[in-house]
């Protein structure tokens, strides 16, 4: 019989979830950070994630003491076009959060819509939650009205039905109604599951189609309702945790709709 005593768990919480619950970055975020020499515990800068830290330890982010973890807070945000959703941008380019009310706090957008795009993109402070939105796993249905040149019939968008592959990758299958003509371009709605780079302009090109609007209009169980562009909503805290189901229990297709208060 092995005599070996078991190794004791550290204590505390790993230094990438700490730094995403004080909205610094997404864990997976953090880890790069970390690696890159940005981050000092008690004094000394650490390479590595696999550490764990308590209240105790000194933690500082770029050279600045990292703040106390807020509760998760999530916000709607009418992104217009012509911004990029990213901190920085490496062509010099105006980006989401240059554009922001000044009252907010660092936050992170779950997801992304391309430079082109608009409509409702979800900000929170909260690394963990940003990531757990993302994860496949969620599965939430983003819905989009969708702006295509041309005269689409049911034919026409058939193959998107089942699912298509662009250049080896396989896309689910999506969801699309055809709304109506209107001169020369057609309006759609479409419905996925995955939100990949770019995914419904590129699969609306391998049907013959050219997108020139994208417009999110829903993100599992929020709306974009009647938030004008570059306007921001928070989501009520008490709606946080039971819309998003933060204990994995409730279907989202069972959520109630959100109550929201206005920031203007």
């Amino acid at each position: 019989m092995s005599t070996d005593t078991p190794k004791e768990t550290p204590k505390g919480d790993r230094i990438a979830k700490v730094l995403a619950r004080a909205g610094i970055a997404s864990r997976r975020e953090a880890e790069r950070m970390i690696e890159a020499g940005m981050v000092t515990v008690n004094g000394k800068k650490i390479t590595s994630p696999a550490l764990n830290v308590t209240a105790s330890d000194r933690i500082t982010f770029d050279g600045k003491p990292i703040a106390e973890p807020e509760p998760e807070r999530v916000w709607l945000y009418h992104k217009p076009t012509g911004l990029v959703t990213t901190h920085k941008d490496e062509k010099g380019r105006d980006t989401i959060f240059d554009h922001l009310p000044d009252t907010m706090p660092r936050v992170m957008s779950v997801g992304r819509l391309d430079l082109n795009s608009e409509g409702l993109l979800i900000l929170t402070n909260d690394g963990a939650l940003k990531r757990k939105l993302e994860l496949p796993s969620t599965g939430w249905l983003r819905k989009y009205r969708v702006r295509v040149n041309g005269r689409p019939t049911e034919e026409t968008v058939a193959p998107l039905l089942k699912g298509v592959s662009i250049e080896g990758e396989r896309f689910q299958p999506m969801e699309v109604t055809l709304d109506r003509q209107q001169g020369a371009n057609a309006w759609l709605t479409i419905g996925i599951r995955e939100g990949r780079n770019r995914e419904i302009r590129r699969a609306m090109e391998t049907v013959g189609l050219s997108v020139n609007r994208l417009i999110r209009v829903s993100y599992g169980p929020f709306q974009l309702g009647q938030l004008k562009p570059g306007e921001v909503e928070e989501i009520r805290r008490r709606v946080v945790r039971d819309q998003l189901g933060l204990e994995g229990v409730t279907p989202p297709e069972k959520r109630k709709t959100p109550q929201r208060k206005r920031r203007r």
